[in-house]
């Protein structure tokens, strides 16, 4: 996989190595293909409720690989408006899909300016290239 293909231009990305697809006042995440790779095989996703309100940067999510156990940080403040049930008997589309099948949850952002600070793919790659 180029490294091209694992960042998607048109999404923003956190330094936690979370990505947000933007609709308006709303966010649809998931993980990165870069922390995907770095998790190995996920066998577990623990997935926040609808209607919870979070805050930048409160663990939000869990994801669990063969390799470890990761949080999953709210990239943006907002309330969960829905969540990707399908990863309860699937948790392996965060490897197979991380940017389409593999997303967790949407978010309606409580300051859509939030979003400013946010990577956009370059600067994420610039990020894992290290």
């Amino acid at each position: 996989m180029s490294a091209d293909s694992a960042i998607p231009a048109s999404l923003k990305y956190s330094s936690d190595h979370e990505w947000l697809a933007i609709d308006g006042t709303k966010v649809r995440m998931g993980i990165t293909d870069y922390a995907q790779d770095a998790l190995g095989d996920v066998v577990y996703v623990q997935i926040p409720s609808i209607g919870t309100a979070v805050s930048v940067g409160d663990t939000m999510s869990e994801v669990e690989s063969t390799k470890s156990v990761s949080d999953i940080y709210a990239p943006v403040s907002g309330t969960i408006v829905a969540v990707n049930e399908a990863l309860a008997d699937q948790p392996e589309s965060i490897n197979s899909d991380p940017y389409g099948a593999g997303w967790i949850c949407e978010i309606e952002l409580a300051d859509p300016s939030q979003l400013d600070g946010l990577l956009d793919a370059g600067g994420y790659r610039s990020l894992v290239d290290g």
